[in-house]
């Protein structure tokens, strides 16, 4: 009996680990876009707030040069934002060996997070 209790937990923990690593995308990859994706709203939130207090959108180096946020860096991926008064865009490049990792995600001044 707890043969077949410890295969029946195998089983389902192998099946929800398949479900969780997207079509063959490693884990790592899955925990490293986990992560990308949390820089990017605390980026857009530095944003904001840097439009709140100068009227205007910024570019990544002006944030973190006036205090706003730091630039994250990742093994894998690389940031840079487009910024004009009304709006902007940051962009995360991926540049690492999993082919099945997202090439871009971007998150803009609607807190709209895409991916391609």
């Amino acid at each position: 009996m707890i043969i077949i209790v410890v295969a029946v937990g195998g089983y389902v923990y192998t099946r929800q680990a398949q479900s969780v690593t997207s079509a063959g995308t490693a884990p790592n990859t899955m925990i490293e876009v986990t992560g990308v994706r949390n820089d990017l709203l605390a980026l857009a939130k530095a944003e904001g707030g840097y439009f709140a207090s100068k009227g205007r959108y910024a570019s990544l180096d002006e944030l973190e040069a006036n205090g706003d946020t730091r630039i994250p860096t990742r093994p894998n991926y690389s940031y840079s934002a487009q910024a004009t008064e009304t709006g902007f865009k940051i962009i995360a490049v991926y540049s690492g060996p999993d082919s099945k990792a997202p090439k871009h995600i971007a998150v803009d001044q609607n807190m709209v997070m895409t991916t391609d």
